[in-house]
């Protein structure tokens, strides 16, 4: 198959009702504050998220391998971005996510979740422990579901900051650390889940090595009034190409990232979604006094009914979400729930929700989407090697 051709089936594998929210005509749509400068680089502008925003560029193939191999620069400024203080605050949060708040160093962050009271998973997070506080970065599309979930269960004492003057980028890849200590020397002393406070040219900013591709690289919060001559700098350096939702989704994807909304959601637990990690707190286990610890910490010791697995499928054609999962008897045991050609394998690869008894790695599953049959084998994942620079 030609290059040209590869070029095609991947930026099909992810044309625009792939990554759509399908509420997005009744909310409304509102404008990121690079709205017009994405569309001055030719970004091509989607609904995601109650926002317009870039799905691609230059095509989703050639932005994916542009940030495995150098740096490209994302807009998630459909994020929220929040900041909660107050007595007690700590505590408060460990009735509500499983980690260890308490033991989050100064200036580290932390991956979570957000839990209904069975254990359900309502948002993934980062949170960061500033001086003044707890940093947390949510969901775009479900943010403000957040903002009013923390409002509901935390005490009066505690105070929540939607800091929606702030706009965020994440500059990823392996040149990204060369790129952006040009700009904002000092960012190359970070490793990974840290962060600090920075400068440039008067405007501050808040920097953490982190992101969600699986490379190397750094989110950066900044005055949504100054993220334009920002952004324009970074693209200024020879390693930097702005880059679109889709080959987030596609990088994502192969670094074994989970989307919420797809995912994850209320239906899965963290032990269902292969994040047994997130409740890796022997004094939070002990404790149990998160959300649905009872059902968690039991199928953490004894495995639950389904599991989130990688699968790669045999052939050419991506299997998208949605493709149901099919048991011997041809019943359906399991569904997609993201899927897509991974450029950096050269294979089409997608996760899905299976029975405990098939997710071992090697295990031969079955797939059945639009009247057609699917081969494709458990995987182990990520299914590209993680490059994080840790201490």
């Amino acid at each position: 198959m030609s290059d040209a051709n590869d070029t095609a089936m991947q930026d099909e594998a992810y044309r625009d009702d792939a990554i759509l929210d399908e509420d997005d005509e009744e909310i409304g749509i509102e404008l990121l504050p690079l709205d017009a400068w994405h569309r001055a680089q030719g970004g091509r502008m989607v609904p995601f998220a109650g926002y317009e925003m870039p799905v691609q560029y230059e095509g989703i193939m050639a932005e994916h391998v542009w940030t495995r191999e150098n740096a490209g620069l994302f807009d998630v400024s459909h994020m929220g971005q929040l900041l909660l203080s107050g007595e007690g605050l700590d505590a408060a949060l460990e009735t509500l996510v499983p980690a260890d708040v308490r033991g989050i160093k100064r200036h580290a962050q932390k991956y979570s979740l957000l839990l209904d009271e069975g254990g359900g998973i309502l948002d993934d997070l980062m949170m960061t422990r500033w001086d003044d506080g707890i940093y947390m970065v949510v969901n775009g599309a479900v943010k403000y579901d957040d903002i009013g979930h923390l409002r509901t269960e935390l005490s009066d004492d505690i105070t929540l900051n939607h800091m929606d003057d702030q706009a965020l980028l994440a500059l990823q890849g392996p040149k990204a650390v060369d790129a952006l200590a040009r700009l904002v020397p000092g960012v190359e002393q970070l490793v990974f889940m840290t962060g600090d406070r920075f400068d440039w040219n008067g405007t501050p900013l808040w920097i953490s090595r982190s992101g969600y591709t699986g490379e190397d690289g750094f989110e950066i919060s900044v005055p949504a009034d100054a993220v334009e001559a920002f952004a324009t700098a970074l693209i200024a350096e020879p390693e930097v190409k702005p880059i679109g939702l889709g080959a987030r989704d596609s990088l994502r994807l192969e670094a074994d990232l989970p989307l919420y909304g797809h995912d994850l959601d209320p239906e899965t637990t963290p032990i269902m979604a292969a994040l047994n990690f997130a409740v890796g707190s022997k004094r939070r286990r002990e404790e149990a006094n998160f959300p649905g610890a009872g059902r968690i910490l039991a199928e953490r010791e004894k495995g639950a009914i389904v599991r989130r697995v990688g699968l790669i499928i045999d052939g050419r054609q991506p299997v998208r979400e949605g493709a149901a999962v099919i048991g011997e008897d041809e019943m359906t045991v399991g569904k997609v729930t993201s899927g897509g050609f991974a450029p950096t394998l050269g294979a089409p690869i997608a996760m899905a929700y299976v029975p405990l008894s098939m997710a071992e790695v090697g295990t031969k599953v079955q797939l059945a989407q639009r009247g057609k049959i699917h081969s494709a084998t458990v995987a182990q994942m990520p299914f590209v090697p993680h490059r994080y620079v840790r201490a």
